[in-house]
């Protein structure tokens, strides 16, 4: 009744906003469709909306473009975007002329498919035949191929998606057709699993894609025809061995490394719309551990020992994605991966490269696998890089991770990162340093052989000219390391102690100052006057207010008393502090120590921790007062530790533990807390015996408590508490 009732369907289209794509040189235009039913008088029967959008490609945009004349061209030739847009579009389009790009940052788009061997389509495909080209999934493996090909055709046009997704039978039999005869023929498999990527490409489309299993399916996809390449270059390379000086039987080993070549190429098409597919499915990261439990990881390393450029890109930006997790990181370390992307820096693929060393800072975050880039010769390879525009940023991150290790510092000096890094400082010319460069300056100036390459020439004039004027404290932290050593750069501060000493005022900001007298007292010089720099520069009344308590940071306090231990190598400069005072607030500071000592007794570096304990020993073993406060505070602190223990147990484990009464009441009755209260007051020969206990087992028992669930550090759900799965040294 409502359709004899109906007299005309009414359309409207509505641009909802305008954007730029987010890795193309391209606009993205949304759009709404309004369509309504009308009824004889023209009221309203029925109606839809439908979001939909399309992508305008500007493959003519460069830097040179007239970025005016473009958009007027995309406005009068796209009847979808109106003449007001003219100013939005020409906004955009000069944003887009822009942007600084990062190759490889999106999702990387397969290359199209190349007509197969065998198959011809002369016909164009229709979304009302489907149904037709369904029934081709029944026939034979040609025939299969022909039909699947046809329904790729429509697919690859978004706006068929959701029509396709509606045919449940079209789907359901592409599923079965894939499941079933995958491994008779390439072809039939990579155009099925296209398809599927087609839907992939879009979020909301990913449950269907789940629905039918295609990644678990594309998964073992990946695997067999891995599998299936080690055969063929074993059986290639037994052909190449055996094969004798003989023209027929060499002719015969061409023939075979020609379909060897032939064979790799439908392969790696096959591991390509695979691999994109799988990589659409991991926005998930629910259905991104699905695949590390089925070793995606392994897989996807050993595609990096193909030449294939744009297969290569899929996998190092699926790598990447993966890398963010300690899980997949540790991996990737069990693989080698480094060893395997080291030949990749540098290539021709700008694409490839940018990726590989996204990836490579990635993992350079694991001490384990600086070592190793460092181990396979990449020191020297991204040295180079520092010197191209696009890739120079990753590659000084990369590095400034290596020089964080002492091991690695010296071996700058055997490439030509150093003089680049200073050309890159001084061409800043009154614009502050990036923080990438002068963070690695920093920790290279700390090696003495890198110190005296910076000092190299004007060098030290130039870096303490653009400190002192920029009053740059991160500078002149650079400097300052530079200072420390002794041999040929120590000396050539003399000209700069005066610059130096004129900075250290009250009314300048404390972390300038901090750096500048640490460097000052860096200059243990024999034949520098420090007398008449202190009387000249008036530094000993700042020297002294700043060592009582409360009066600076304990940094500051720090290079003060360091400071005062440089000046007084001069004799005349020791008699004059002397009699300044000094030497009771120097006393008084020392009073603090074993308390300052104390509070750093439990810290997590392994290092503080031991000279804290080795000082606090030698401290008791001279004052029995300290010797009682010092042992009553390890006893203390392990008596926390066994609270906390306690009551992480009782909170978490309640529940799963059955002991025996007796156990029971040892571990969870409400008493427990009183009786161990009880230990603080027991006498100093209790406390002898207790802390020494403590001390000699707390590591094997706290371990204990290292497997307790909870606290999830990664969206795998693996706890931070949880040790890495390999170790590597």
């Amino acid at each position: 009744k409502m359709q004899d009732d109906a007299r005309y369907l009414k359309r409207k289209v509505t641009v909802d906003r305008l954007d730029v794509h987010p890795t193309e040189k391209a606009l993205v235009i949304h759009y709404e469709v309004e369509a309504s039913i009308l009824g004889e008088g023209g009221g309203h029967m029925l109606g839809d909306r439908k979001e939909g959008q399309k992508i305008v490609r500007l493959k003519s945009l460069s830097p040179s473009t007239d970025v005016g004349a473009l958009a007027k061209k995309v406005v009068d030739e796209c009847k979808l975007i109106s003449p007001s847009h003219l100013p939005q579009v020409e906004q955009l389009l000069y944003y887009l002329q822009n942007r600084k790009s990062f190759p490889g940052e999106g999702k990387v788009k397969p290359r199209e498919l190349t007509p197969f061997e065998g198959m011809e389509l002369n016909e164009e495909a229709s979304i009302t035949r489907v149904d037709e080209y369904v029934e081709l999934l029944y026939e034979d493996i040609p025939e299969k191929i022909r039909g699947s090909a046809l329904i790729l055709q429509l697919a690859r046009n978004p706006d068929n998606l959701e029509e396709l997704l509606n045919n449940e039978a079209a789907l359901g039999a592409l599923a079965r057709v894939l499941r079933e005869d995958w491994k008779q023929s390439v072809e039939l498999a990579t155009i099925i699993i296209y398809i599927f990527f087609c839907f992939s490409s879009f979020s909301q489309f990913h449950g269907v894609v789940s629905h039918y299993k295609i990644g678990a399916l594309c998964m073992s996809v990946v695997e067999h025809e891995l599998k299936k390449h080690d055969i063929w270059l074993e059986d290639l390379h037994k052909k190449s061995k055996s094969a004798p000086e003989n023209g027929s039987l060499r002719k015969d080993q061409g023939k075979a490394l020609r379909k060897y070549q032939g064979l790799l190429a439908k392969q790696e098409q096959l591991l390509r719309v695979s691999l994109y597919l799988l990589l659409n499915l991991a926005e998930d990261t629910r259905t991104e551990l699905k695949m590390r439990n089925k070793n995606i990881v392994t897989l996807l390393v050993k595609v990096l020992e193909r030449d294939d450029e744009e297969l290569l890109v899929l996998v190092v930006s699926f790598l990447k994605k993966l890398s963010i997790f300690l899980e997949n990181k540790n991996d990737m370390a069990e693989m080698d991966t480094v060893e395997r992307l080291a030949r990749l820096v540098p290539c021709d693929h700008e694409d490839l490269l940018n990726l590989t060393l996204r990836l490579l800072l990635n993992l350079s975050f694991d001490s384990g696998l600086r070592a190793k880039m460092v181990e396979v010769g990449l020191l020297p390879k991204l040295s180079a890089l520092l010197g191209d525009e696009n890739n120079r940023q990753v590659a000084m991150r990369i590095l400034y991770h290596i020089s964080i290790d002492d091991r690695y510092k010296g071996m700058f000096v055997y490439t030509d990162c150093i003089p680049q890094l200073m050309q890159m400082v001084f061409e800043n010319g009154e614009e502050e340093i990036e923080p990438e460069l002068i963070s690695i300056c920093i920790n290279l100036a700390a090696n003495i052989r890198n110190a005296q390459l910076m000092c190299e020439g004007n060098g030290l004039k130039m870096l303490m000219k653009r400190a002192l004027k920029m009053k740059d404290c991160l500078l002149m932290k650079m400097i300052r390391n530079i200072s420390q050593h002794d041999g040929l750069t120590k000396p050539l501060f003399i000209d700069y102690v005066g610059d130096l000493a004129a900075e250290i005022r009250a009314d300048e900001e404390e972390e300038w100052v901090l750096e500048c007298l640490g460097t000052l007292a860096n200059l243990t010089l024999p034949d520098l006057d420090w007398e008449l720099v202190l009387r000249e520069y008036n530094l000993v009344p700042y020297l002294k207010d700043r060592l009582k308590p409360g009066s600076a940071e304990d940094d500051l306090i720090l290079e003060v008393v360091i400071m005062i231990g440089t000046v007084s190598i001069d004799d005349a400069c020791a008699a004059m502090l002397a009699k300044s005072g000094i030497i009771p607030a120097l006393i008084e500071l020392l009073n603090e120590a074993p308390a300052y000592l104390i509070d750093l007794m439990h810290d997590k570096n392994a290092e503080i921790k031991k000279v804290c304990d080795n000082t606090l020993d030698i401290i008791a073993e001279y004052d029995e007062e300290w010797g009682r406060k010092i042992q009553s505070e390890k006893f203390r602190f392990h008596n926390n530790q066994w609270l906390e223990m306690v009551e992480s147990r009782q909170a978490d484990d309640a529940e799963v533990y059955f002991y025996d009464n007796d156990r029971t009441d040892l571990f969870y009755s409400t008493g427990t807390h009183k009786n161990l209260e009880k230990l603080t007051c027991i006498t100093d020969e209790h406390i002898l015996f207790l802390t020494d206990l403590f001390c000699r087992d707390s590591n094997d028992f706290f371990d204990q408590t290292s497997s307790s669930p909870g606290r999830p550090a990664t969206a795998y759900g693996f706890r931070p508490d949880e040790q890495p799965f390999y170790q590597y040294s």
